[in-house]
């Protein structure tokens, strides 16, 4: 009588696997992790930090020239085309043109600028280069720069997006 047991391959070994999948599967990730790193860009949200720090009481006064102004406004798209509706205390806001920043929460390339021309009686109108969509914060300024609506909103928007110096509220 013969004990004697064939041996399997080494590929077919239960317990080969069990030993190497633990460091096969930390390769594989490491070597995933290694190609993402390498081919995305490392982006600041600011680079001079203290200069930042400097400016937050400019911020805080701008916000609060805006209040004190009682500025409000509606904005309201039509494809690539934006009306906006500028009104203070004292009525309809007679500036020559305003400057709407939309940032990106989470990528600076897709920061855009929309510069508004002054229609006459409060109303502004603008156009964007290309479509938006997704969630994004917003700074409305005048040309001089003494004050500032900022906000978050949802872009496209259906209905009119209502600004004042406290942020947005859909309309």
């Amino acid at each position: 009588m013969n004990n004697e047991v064939p041996v399997a391959p080494w590929y077919r070994q239960p317990w080969f696997w069990f030993l190497t999948i633990a460091p096969l599967s930390a390769i594989t990730f490491s070597m995933c992790m290694l190609v993402v790193a390498s081919n995305m860009k490392d982006t600041m949200v600011t680079d001079d930090y203290s200069k930042e720090g400097r400016g937050i009481n400019l911020e805080i006064a701008r916000d609060q020239a805006a209040k004190e102004m009682g500025l409000t406004a509606d904005m309201a798209f039509e494809d690539r085309s934006l009306i906006l509706k500028v009104n203070a205390e004292q009525g309809p806001l007679d500036a020559p043109y305003l400057i709407l920043t939309l940032f990106h929460p989470t990528l600076a390339q897709n920061d855009r600028t929309i510069q508004f021309r002054n229609d006459g009686n409060g109303l502004y109108s603008g156009t964007m280069l290309q479509d938006i969509d997704g969630r994004w914060y917003y700074e409305l300024r005048g040309p001089e720069n003494h004050w500032r609506l900022k906000g978050e909103a949802w872009l496209p928007a259906e209905g009119n997006i209502h600004m004042t110096s406290k942020g947005a509220a859909k309309g």
